[in-house]
């Protein structure tokens, strides 16, 4: 009863969105994350000590300016993923996304060992779910389920509507090899924080983070190709995909090689936020070192 009483408001709300012209959702959404910023000023706090202690030569002033910046896209991010499965195929591609670089993904699945797809939450983070399986490339996405059963189910909706499956964290390891051996390309966002006891430690914009060292182990010891892909919006709604060449880590499976190995992969994944720092996920916990913090 719990989950009906939360999808209901849910569902209403986001049937009324998704019938506006995307433009006026999309300014909507920007107006949504400005009024969030002041009903959640914890969250607004969080984001602005994560870019107090990233960057301590930043001004106040334009900290706050980012904040807000951060809780603007938040908003529009919320109503992009509502509104997920309402391009137009090939012709809103062409449309809405400037792509570089995706001929990496290609070359990368030459070799007959799946990609990795390394991305973070930056920017339009869930175009990855429409613009791969639209140029044909057969796409899984890892994804933590939502709490909601309900809401989750919609979601998943969205994310596959253009052929592309996700990939459950619950056992996903199994079934990250598994779609790797079918020479499947695999989305990773990882960029969270995660508990102390799955995790190593690696800097991240300067102090340390807990890691999972899990995709390293598996790029490590089957030599998969690495493929740093990150989408960001442009002011006009439209965005820019970019794709980097392809990488392979170091084939050591001691624990020192696995922690220099998620190092790199993080490091690459700050160089993607450090191009355009207001689209990143500041709100987010993602430096926890009390023992309470990792509940």
């Amino acid at each position: 009863m719990r989950y009906w009483l939360e999808y209901i408001p849910f569902i209403t709300i986001a049937s009324i969105l998704r019938l506006l012209p995307r433009g006026v959702a999309l300014a909507l959404g920007r107006r949504l994350g400005a009024i969030a910023r002041h009903l959640q000023p914890r969250r607004a706090k969080i984001a602005d000590d994560n870019l107090r202690h990233a960057f301590p030569d930043m001004s106040t002033k334009k900290r706050e300016d980012l904040v807000k910046r951060v809780f603007s896209d938040l908003g529009l991010g919320f109503i992009e993923m509502l509104r997920l499965d309402k391009f137009d195929g090939k012709k809103d591609l062409e449309k809405f996304f400037t792509i570089e670089g995706i001929e990496h993904v290609h070359e990368a699945l030459t070799l007959g060992r799946g990609c990795v797809l390394l991305t973070g939450h930056l920017g339009f983070w869930e175009a990855g779910n429409y613009v791969f399986p639209i140029l044909g490339i057969p796409t899984g996405i890892v994804a933590k389920p939502m709490k909601n059963p309900l809401v989750d189910a919609y979601f998943r909706r969205m994310r596959e509507a253009y052929g592309g499956y996700i990939i459950d964290t619950h056992k996903g390891a199994r079934r990250i090899v598994k779609a790797l051996q079918n020479n499947h390309a695999v989305g990773i966002l990882m960029d969270q924080h995660m508990p102390r006891s799955q995790a190593v430690r690696v800097p991240f914009f300067g102090r340390p983070a807990y890691t999972t060292p899990i995709i390293a182990q598996l790029a490590m010891k089957n030599q998969v190709p690495i493929v740093a892909a990150f989408a960001y919006r442009n002011p006009d709604n439209t965005y820019r995909a970019k794709i980097s060449p392809m990488f392979f880590l170091e084939k050591d499976l001691s624990d020192e090689g696995i922690v220099a190995n998620t190092a790199l992969m993080t490091k690459v994944i700050e160089d993607g936020i450090r191009e355009d720092v207001s689209q990143w996920f500041w709100v987010h916990r993602r430096w926890k070192h009390m023992k309470n913090d990792d509940k």
